[in-house]
């Protein structure tokens, strides 16, 4: 009876074995299928200019805030507003043909572009200074790679003798001007008269009448009548923080996760790490394959195949996370082979601006490689309460006394879970 029991408890241990041995098997090869699929020395093709092979999903639309004000016979009126918005489609298109058609560019003064502003004309205003290539894109125009030398915070069309010309101050020192042959100061005119903004004028228009105004940046907009802006809650919508390490090709699953003291959660690989910090900001560093890419033509990006790969990369990573915000590029430079853009938030063209003086994303390029990214996920929701600003004297005499020079605006500021709209310095 002993040898039938024995080979009875021979063949159950046999079974035993295969199945544990099989499902040894199982069990790693499924730790091992993502990285069987995005581990091919480029990431899958999930966002559009961030590739492997063909990238076919939609490519984000680059939008950004812009101030702008128009010059008529009598009066100025202006508006915060984006370049996606209804009342700026004219307005963009009349820039659209002026940045297709503008010749070289010559030096002028200052006293030039301000004396501009004086004729029929109309300004443009992009917060911060870009390149003429991205400025031609968010007005739906073709780039010219030749532009991404010359940047440009604030443009003006200016009639001039019957014709219309442009200039440009690139935010710093330099200021340039050409004439735009195939727009004339009738079309100037007729899109100048179709605008219905509310009256503004410059902090210089007023100076010769209260020398208060000399004492902010000449070229501060105000704006004759308060915008009524809510108030912002504020959340870090961050919940599901898988979805982030998927994105970025990391393997959910993996044993190289933990948090640390702070709470700060932590993933490393070989080659490259992500970093997911409780205020909802995460931050990836990497240095080798495997890599998040964007599309190029060649090793080296230009400015607009930079700036369109990653705020795709970035619309992916967000969602609608945001609310009703919106990330716009704050800033592209190129030194080599290293490419480096920074974005902000905006709310319906009025930029957020966070206590510490940081940005809502930072993202390193080296040659098309992704191998630096830092996100802060924040979500914008308006409120039932309305922000109250201080009146314009009032703001206008506290910045004077202490932020004299500064440029004054009105954004929102943001220092924890209610966001309010207010005066700005900056």
């Amino acid at each position: 009876m002993e040898s039938p029991r024995r080979g009875r408890r021979d063949i159950l241990q046999n079974i035993a074995i295969v199945v544990l041995s099989l499902s040894a098997v199982l069990l790693f090869a499924q730790s091992q299928i993502y990285n069987l699929i995005s581990d091919q020395g480029r990431l899958s093709d999930r966002f559009a200019g961030v590739a492997v092979g063909d990238a076919t999903s939609q490519t984000a639309v680059l939008t950004a805030p812009v101030r702008v004000v128009v010059t008529g016979a009598y009066d100025r009126y202006g508006a915060y507003l984006t370049t996606d918005a209804e009342a700026f489609s004219d307005l963009g298109l009349l820039l659209k043909e002026a940045l297709g058609s503008a010749g070289t560019l010559a030096a002028c003064r200052e006293t030039d572009f301000v004396s501009a502003l004086e004729s029929v004309s109309v300004y443009y205003d992009f917060l911060s200074p870009l390149p003429l290539s991205i400025l031609s894109e968010l007005v739906g125009g073709d780039s010219k790679y030749s532009f991404d030398t010359v940047s440009a915070r604030q443009i003006v069309l200016s009639s001039h003798d019957g014709d219309v010309r442009l200039y440009i101050w690139d935010g710093d020192d330099t200021y340039s001007s050409c004439q735009i042959p195939p727009l004339s100061t009738e079309d100037l005119t007729d899109t100048v008269n179709g605008c219905s903004f509310g009256v503004a004028s410059f902090a210089f228009d007023e100076a010769g009448l209260d020398p208060t105004y000399s004492r902010i940046a000449p070229r501060s907009l105000l704006l004759a009548e308060l915008p009524a802006l809510p108030v912002l809650s504020a959340s870090n919508p961050l919940t599901n923080t898988d979805e982030i390490l998927v994105a970025l090709g990391f393997n959910p699953s993996t044993k190289n996760r933990y948090s640390d003291a702070s709470g700060t959660e932590i993933i490393r690989e070989t080659n490259r790490s992500l970093q997911i910090k409780s205020n909802g900001t995460i931050v990836y560093e990497s240095s080798e394959e495997p890599a998040v890419e964007i599309n190029a033509e060649e090793d080296i990006p230009t400015l607009r195949e930079a700036v369109d790969g990653i705020t795709s990369l970035l619309w992916k990573l967000l969602g609608d996370l945001s609310g009703e915000a919106s990330l716009y590029l704050e800033s592209v430079s190129q030194t080599g082979e290293t490419t480096t853009l920074r974005f902000g938030y905006h709310v319906s063209g009025v930029p957020i601006r966070f206590s510490d003086g940081s940005t809502a994303a930072e993202v390193t390029l080296t040659h098309t490689t992704v191998t630096g990214l830092s996100l802060r996920f924040r979500q914008y929701v308006s409120s039932t309460a309305e922000s109250s600003l201080l009146p314009l004297r009032q703001a206008l005499a506290i910045a004077a006394d202490e932020y004299a020079g500064k440029e004054l605006s009105i954004g929102y500021a943001d220092n924890g879970a209610n966001v309010s709209a207010q005066w700005l310095a900056e």
